[in-house]
């Protein structure tokens, strides 16, 4: 039993990143923590963790060693649940990034879904545009939307998400409807501070290229841009899982849709590890049911 719990106060230390963080879920003191780490380094006879009174970090035999101690601990939390619930359920604590836009709309109602089916699981939901740095914040799953370029995570593709050029139907009253992306330049387009260009096909077949556009608004918050779009301002482009509620009722309409780039894939990733807990293995399967279900976004409609 004191192994285990050495184990656990390893574990609990270096993904929540102090010994204070790990003590408050096991309901212990930090010196109590600290003891068990002492012992679980005596014993192995090597160093794991490097502690200093702001941070905690991993050794290279510390990091190889986490793997191994969250692989036992989780299969040994299955093992119990299957055992003593007769089936498998979820529990623990939760830790979930994403996107603040996406994830107010799309993520928290998932959240809300997964939690109802696993009340034995406790969830924190972080929304933020920051990339946000998985192992050090103690993140057990991020969301994020387009291509995957940090090689120490591994991801899983939710679905995918396409890109829209968006206008309301008051604006394309008094303004003649662009039928190529050369005709957006006498358009007022609504963009993100520092955008550097709209992503559109050159010609329907032809290759991806950045368009440049101008207009009399830029705003580092697309929701912003969203409502000006819908208070028929100018033009924005826009994702479908911002536009696509106002598509089916008419209150946007999709323009140049020939010349729309590829869809951009939404992820999971994690901490690259051999086994996920299972509260992050069904909260990204349920997410795969849900945005991987073409008739969840209005473009396959």
């Amino acid at each position: 039993m004191n192994h285990l719990k050495q184990l656990q106060a390893f574990v609990n230390s270096a993904t929540r990143g102090s010994l204070s963080a790990a003590a408050q879920i096991e309901a212990v003191t930090p010196a109590v923590i600290g003891r068990r780490l002492d012992a679980l380094e005596a014993r192995l006879g090597v160093k794991l963790l490097l502690r200093t009174t702001r941070r905690l970090s991993l050794t290279y035999e510390g990091q190889a060693f986490l793997e191994d101690c969250q692989r036992i601990l989780n299969e040994l939390a299955n093992a119990e649940a299957a055992v003593s619930l007769g089936s498998i359920r979820a529990s623990g604590h939760l830790k979930i990034s994403a996107p603040a836009g996406f994830g107010r709309r799309h993520v928290a109602p998932q959240v809300a879904l997964f939690m109802q089916a696993n009340p034995d699981v406790t969830v924190r939901l972080d929304l933020t545009d920051r990339v946000v740095d998985l192992v050090n914040e103690g993140v057990d799953c991020a969301i994020r939307i387009g291509e995957m370029a940090d090689s120490s995570l591994t991801s899983s593709k939710l679905g995918e998400m396409r890109r829209l050029i968006v206008a309301s139907p008051a604006y394309l009253a008094c303004h003649p409807a662009p039928v190529k992306p050369e005709d957006l330049a006498t358009h007022n387009c609504l963009s993100l501070d520092q955008q550097r260009g709209w992503t559109l096909r050159q010609t329907p077949e032809g290759d991806i290229a950045n368009h440049k556009v101008s207009g009399n608004f830029e705003c580092n918050d697309g929701a912003v841009l969203h409502e000006w779009a819908l208070a028929g301002k100018g033009i924005a482009w826009r994702s479908m899982w911002e536009v696509g509620d106002d598509l089916r009722r008419g209150e946007l309409v999709s323009l140049l849709d020939d010349y729309a780039a590829p869809p951009v894939g939404i992820y999971a990733v994690f901490p690259e590890s051999r086994h996920l807990p299972m509260r992050v293995r069904l909260f990204i399967d349920q997410l795969k049911t849900t945005f991987g279900n073409s008739q969840y976004w209005r473009s396959d409609k």
